[in-house]
């Protein structure tokens, strides 16, 4: 669109984007009061079954390494050189074991490295790292 100006015949080339903001604020409006309906959930009524029990939940085992190198299982101290061990055996237990392994960040590297590699000797496949936000 042009228009003429009063001083001179050059040709404006602004556009006036007042309308195109009234636009999509009224479209945003109009998303606003109905994505609260496209989420209804249908009403069923479900039938009545006998009482299933959940199923077994097991806690995992966590390993922790201090400041001092020192380890723990489960906020218990426990030797290092018994680790592999311990490991082996409750993998052998429990074939879908967890394990969570927390180390101070003044942990020694080799410590914290050593403890996955037994992690991994022992056939452990589900590990976690723990941090802080």
């Amino acid at each position: 669109m042009a228009f003429a100006s009063r001083n001179d015949d050059d040709m404006m080339s602004e556009m006036n984007i007042t309308p195109l903001v009234d636009v999509m604020l009224v479209l945003l409006v109009v998303f606003i009061v109905t994505a609260p309906m496209l989420t209804n959930a249908i009403p069923v009524q479900l039938p009545k079954t006998a009482a299933v029990a959940p199923a077994e939940r097991t806690d995992p085992l966590v390993i922790s390494i201090d400041a001092q190198q020192q380890l723990f299982i489960n906020k218990d101290p426990f030797p290092r050189d018994r680790l592999s061990a311990h490991l082996q055996q409750a993998k052998a237990n429990n074939a879908n074991l967890v394990v969570q392994v927390q180390a101070d960040k003044e942990a020694n590297y080799g410590e914290v490295a050593a403890l996955l590699a037994d992690v991994e000797q022992a056939g452990i496949t589900r590990l976690s790292l723990l941090t802080q936000k």
